[in-house]
């Protein structure tokens, strides 16, 4: 088997990609999917580092607008909302036979360990995949950001965002069935054009570390193995159009 392309990826993982019917709650079966993806990296000796978001459970920016709920409050239950899909993920990779982590970036010591840059980058050596819950630990910031944060920390050198569309488009295209789709991008087009990629503070981290970002369907079998391979697949953003 050839030698994978990237040795080390952060995979971010919308929590409307673990989500039931109706983009909420946990699905068992977008749940083992999600762990499959991961597992066929894990197999291929690439090291992965995952970022959960928590769309399928809260929204701070939107719970944030309720009554008496402050977006602090909100953002800090946002926060809790992806331990719980991380640790959801951690059980279904480990019964797929793959080791995993739950690191938060706010304290739960009884439920998981705390993000440390070191000890996760130890457990990615030793072959376990991270799990990184949390956020930033800090309001006001995406989970977007978190994994932007979290490639340039341990090193990855690329940013792998799964969705629920096959890359970028220059439109919604589901309200757009004229959207165009991109196949590479650089960082200062998806600026300049406002992009629906991430958001800007992701993009600039990436850009800023030189980190190249792939948009790619999760419903996709098959597709995050692909990309570790070396396949054009979904969207690439980098930093030059070659």
């Amino acid at each position: 088997m050839d030698a994978p392309a990237y040795r080390r990826v952060l995979l971010k993982i919308s929590g409307e990609g673990l989500s039931g019917p109706g983009g909420s709650g946990l699905s068992s079966e977008h749940l083992a999917r999600s762990a499959r993806q991961i597992a066929e990296l894990h197999h291929m000796g690439v090291q992965v580092a995952v970022v959960v978001g928590a769309g399928n459970l809260i929204r701070g920016a939107d719970l944030s607008n309720a009554v008496g709920i402050g977006r602090v409050t909100a953002d800090q239950m946002g926060m809790l909302a992806t331990v719980i899909n991380a640790l959801a993920m951690q059980d279904v990779l480990e019964s797929q036979g793959v080791p995993a982590r739950v690191c938060s970036a706010i304290g739960i010591t009884a439920l998981c360990e705390p993000f440390i840059r070191r000890r996760a980058i130890k457990h990615l050596d030793s072959g376990r995949v991270i799990l990184l819950a949390g956020g930033t630990g800090n309001p006001f910031f995406t989970t977007d950001t978190c994994a932007a944060l979290r490639a340039a920390e341990i090193g990855a050198k690329v940013l792998i965002k799964a969705t629920k569309v096959d890359g970028v488009y220059s439109a919604d295209p589901v309200k757009n069935p004229a959207a165009i789709r991109f196949n590479r991008l650089t960082f200062d087009d998806v600026l300049a054009k406002k992009l629906a990629v991430m958001d800007q503070s992701a993009i600039a981290m990436c850009r800023e570390n030189e980190i190249d970002i792939i948009v790619c369907n999760l419903m996709a079998d098959g597709v995050v193995a692909r990309i570790a391979r070396g396949e054009r697949v979904g969207t690439l953003v980098t930093t030059a159009v070659t």
